[in-house]
């Protein structure tokens, strides 16, 4: 190869610039001891740039209330986030709308274990409802339908 081939190839390389690489999301999931579908969540959510620290708990119920989640939209773990709870099995293109757009709300919700959610088994049946919250007692909206 020629010397001003390579120089060329070399100017190529230095001015076109590296992917850039994203940071590690860090989140806590609060979840019952005999829940493996929390356990699959997390590993999808480290499948996309998270790193997930799981806590067994007995009380789940009393964490997702005091962190604000409605009693009837509760999930099967609650995760905390970037400084949002983020309860039940939500698609991770959701949670990483909720980080990127920062709306003034405590959290959001896909209430219960749906089939076909993200950690679970089974065919989806419809499209998923996610609710945001907020620890004022308003009653919750609709987030995002997946």
């Amino acid at each position: 190869m020629k010397l001003t081939h390579r120089l060329a190839a070399l100017s190529l390389l230095i001015a076109t610039p590296l992917p850039a690489f994203a940071a590690t999301i860090n989140a806590v999931m609060y979840k019952n001891p005999q829940c493996s579908c929390c356990e699959s969540y997390a590993n999808y959510l480290e499948h996309n740039g998270f790193k997930v620290d799981i806590k067994p708990v007995n009380n789940l119920s009393q964490i997702s209330s005091d962190a604000g989640v409605p009693a009837d939209l509760e999930g099967c773990h609650t995760l905390m986030v970037d400084g949002y709870i983020v309860d039940g099995l939500v698609p991770v293109e959701i949670v990483k709308k909720l980080l990127t757009e920062r709306p003034a709300i405590t959290g959001i919700t896909l209430a219960g274990m749906p089939a076909g959610a993200p950690g679970m088994g089974g065919e989806k049946q419809g499209p998923f409802v996610v609710y945001a919250f907020t620890k004022d007692g308003k009653a919750p909206t609709v987030y995002a339908t997946e």
